[in-house]
């Protein structure tokens, strides 16, 4: 427990330095995906996803099979998909996202979150013995 906190604290201390030195934003890691969140608009029923699923699914296999979805997963809650895309930013997942059947009906929400390599780990790296 007490190596989870240290951790827990790099990676505050990595996000908050730069604040406390008065800059205005945190470092901005490498964008090496785009975590996106698919549930059916409010008002959309299971019958109507239902109906285009099978095009979904002959539209999104290709794309995991093309390293496009890198991990694919069912919300916890039911409520959903999340993908993990290998995309270079939000525009190029958007892209990607909006091509799908479920998209073009217009039945999803989407969210769109860019992700990359944890900062806090460079700190790990700079500060090892082998890096002295």
């Amino acid at each position: 427990m007490k190596i989870e906190m240290s951790y827990l604290l790099l990676a505050f201390a990595t996000v908050l330095a730069p604040l406390a030195r008065g800059q205005s934003t945190p470092p901005q890691p490498k964008i090496t995906g785009v975590l996106t969140i698919l549930s059916p608009k409010p008002g959309v029923t299971p019958e109507q996803v239902m109906k285009i699923m099978p095009a979904e699914i002959r539209a999104t296999v290709p794309l995991y099979l093309d390293g496009k979805i890198q991990q694919w997963f069912t919300r916890g809650d039911g409520r959903g998909v999340i993908f993990i895309l290998n995309c270079k930013d939000v525009a190029e997942a958007r892209a990607l996202i909006e091509s799908l059947p479920l998209s073009k009906e217009n039945l999803m929400d989407e969210q769109f979150i860019p992700v990359g390599p944890l900062l806090p780990l460079g700190i790990l790296l700079r500060d090892s013995p082998t890096n002295k």
